[in-house]
């Protein structure tokens, strides 16, 4: 006899212990299974939405960081290429060109004003950086705890067809735990 047709046996055994018996303990603890449920799947459905969120952010900024920094190379281009003008402007002891050039150099360096300098390029590209570092750290505890949840769930939910006790309180701590793993994602503890 394969081990499913022994788990189907059970179950159907005790589903009909259930069906023919008035309020028991099988029966309130079916009661209990069924919103405790419930109160996982809201709390999984949370998980999934902040590990979404978290997705989403780390493909945007992403990009974003892409167009900081191919900003700043444009900006290092320009500067470079300003800077031989005003290496022939001074081979030609062109002083008003020399000034113009260096005013531009100082500008594609740094430009406090628009925020569009290489200084602070730089520091957007690094900051956007550090923000996805934080979330790809986020990340791997939100799935984990995601799919912990799941089995939670199916925990539960086998214990009410098997009248199980010992999978009930299993479903319990295994979405405690989940939980606490969704909170180390969130908070970053450790």
């Amino acid at each position: 006899m394969a081990l499913s047709d022994v788990l189907l046996k059970q179950l159907s055994k005790n589903a009909d212990k259930v069906n023919g018996e008035p309020e028991t303990t099988t029966n309130k603890l079916k009661s209990k299974a069924a919103l405790i449920i419930s109160l996982f799947a809201a709390i999984y459905s949370v998980d999934a939405f902040i590990g979404s969120q978290i997705g989403s952010r780390i493909l945007n900024n992403t990009v974003h960081v892409n167009d900081v920094w191919n900003f700043y190379q444009a900006k290092a281009i320009k500067q470079m290429i300003t800077e031989y003008s005003m290496d022939i402007a001074i081979r030609d002891n062109d002083t008003a060109k020399i000034e113009r050039m260096k005013a531009l150099i100082d500008r594609y360096e740094s430009d406090p004003k628009s925020g569009e300098g290489k200084k602070e390029l730089l520091v957007k590209a690094k900051g956007i950086e550090a923000e996805i570092e934080h979330l790809k750290r986020q990340s791997p505890w939100i799935g984990l705890a995601g799919s912990i949840m799941q089995i939670a769930i199916v925990l539960i939910t086998a214990s009410m067809l098997s009248a199980g006790a010992l999978m009930f309180w299993g479903g319990i701590g295994t979405m405690i735990f989940a939980t606490g793993l969704m909170l180390q994602g969130i908070f970053l503890w450790f």
